[in-house]
């Protein structure tokens, strides 16, 4: 850290309030044959960024495009060429793991495919796929059901994952040991966060569709049949009245009134699936731990915010994403412990939304949802970070984020009790950079940034 620029505008206390802002890079800033497009153009747009008093950036690194050519045949070069770029123009960076496709979610511009190897074994074996009720595959990302059978060339999708942090922290050592790489969020599933592809475009659902269970495969079948024959129900089986992504609660037996998620067999089902995840999520990170040992960086995990059937009592969307999240049991406090034990932030989205924007009909309830999953995070002493879930150019969605990132507001005595960790804007644009955009964009950074001007060099 430098000495700030302007010392008549730093006080320490008010410092305190100071949330850092970072801006997520487009999907496709690497294309997909790996290679670094319009380096002049990003040199610019990160220049505009620092100039705005942005700290750093976001990149999702794709598992698609580094190891595309075959299995432990990585090929970092673009990507280190963005991150000398970043580091250039003195911006932080925070890395993902996307070991998930990009392509089929809200705002996926690009294709961005699994490894083709890794697509190849799904064509002999299409259970290594999520799957729902009715067959249908979804190739975004492995199923959990996979985790630790060595069906990849000899290796289990966790060996897979694993061995891609570890070549990842080699081939970045340099961008970790100088400062450049502060955060390392590690996808673990759908869109790069920990749930099940419950709710996929490509497969028809439309918002606010309750979406599906996706335990339907033969490993993850295997698992529920073995886990209900322990418990001395081996009658049991998987949910068959959940209904179609595109369902309400109501119209379903399982999340209707009095439905079957109230009943011993129903809440057998969504422990074991919910549990699934967390465990998941869990095993991954103790990998990243591994990888990442001794290095200056913190991990992260991202979790969805699942607005929509909030208020309705089966909170049903929340269920098919696998968040056993009801009015009497909290969802999220057990990912957050999770994570506590990793030393990970939780990252959670639609920090942006409010109630009233939202349709009648669909009971959402963004605001209760972020207050709920912020707070539980904060209880369970983690860094909590956040994001917004759609782009958004008005002043009214920068506020809900303000209003989230200190929901106590700035406090004149230091540390406020509640603050989130940082903020990761949704995302770099030709729009967010016209003029009217830019400007409430930079007024927004300064207001997250309690109107103090601190400068942050990155040594080389």
């Amino acid at each position: 850290m430098q000495a700030p620029t302007a010392p008549s505008t730093y006080n320490e206390k008010i410092l305190a309030n100071y949330v850092p802002v970072y801006v997520m890079l487009p999907l496709g800033v690497i294309s997909n044959d790996n290679v670094f497009e319009d380096q002049p153009k990003m040199e610019k747009q990160l220049k505009e960024l620092r100039a705005a008093g942005v700290d750093g950036v976001m990149v999702d690194v794709w598992w698609g495009i580094v190891e595309s050519k075959g299995p432990k045949q990585y090929d970092w070069s673009a990507y280190r060429s963005l991150f000398a770029l970043v580091q250039e123009c003195g911006l932080k960076l925070q890395a993902i793991m996307s070991f998930h496709r990009c392509g089929g979610n809200v705002g996926d511009e690009v294709t961005i495919p699994l490894p083709q190897w890794v697509l190849d074994i799904g064509e002999t074996d299409p259970d290594i796929f999520y799957t729902n009720r009715k067959g249908n595959r979804n190739k975004e990302y492995l199923t959990i059901g996979v985790d630790n059978q060595p069906l990849f060339d000899g290796r289990t999708a966790v060996q897979l994952y694993s061995d891609y942090m570890k070549s990842f922290r080699e081939n970045m050592s340099d961008f970790i040991e100088a400062g450049l790489i502060i955060d390392i969020e590690v996808g673990l599933g759908p869109a790069g966060e920990l749930r099940y592809p419950s709710y996929t475009g490509t497969q028809g659902w439309v918002f606010p569709g309750i979406g599906e269970f996706q335990c339907y495969d033969k490993y993850l079948e295997a698992e529920f049949k073995e886990a209900a024959t322990g418990a001395g129900h081996p009658e049991w089986g998987l949910p068959d009245n959940a209904g179609e992504y595109n369902d309400t609660p109501g119209s379903t037996e399982f999340f209707g009134l009095n439905g079957t998620y109230m009943t011993e067999k129903g809440k057998f089902f969504l422990t074991w699936y919910s549990n699934k995840l967390i465990n998941h999520g869990d095993e991954i990170l103790d990998e990243a731990n591994r990888a990442f040992l001794g290095c200056k960086v913190k991990l992260a995990a991202k979790v969805a915010g699942i607005h929509w059937w909030y208020k309705s009592p089966s909170h049903a969307a929340e269920l098919t994403s696998g968040y056993y999240n009801l009015k009497d049991r909290d969802g999220y406090r057990p990912i957050a412990r999770m994570l506590s034990r990793h030393y990970a932030i939780f990252n959670f989205t639609c920090l942006e939304m409010r109630d009233s924007e939202q349709r009648a009909d669909a009971k959402c309830g963004p605001q209760e949802l972020v207050q709920q999953v912020l707070s539980g995070g904060w209880r369970e002493e983690v860094e909590v970070a956040g994001e917004n879930a759609l782009s958004r150019y008005d002043s009214n969605g920068y506020n809900q984020m303000l209003l989230n990132a200190r929901p106590g507001g700035i406090s004149r005595e230091g540390l406020p009790k509640q603050i989130m960790y940082g903020v990761t804007y949704l995302r770099l644009s030709d729009e967010l950079l016209k003029d009217k955009n830019f400007k409430i964009f930079k007024t927004f950074v300064k207001k997250m940034h309690a109107d103090q001007i601190w400068e942050c060099t990155i040594t080389k």
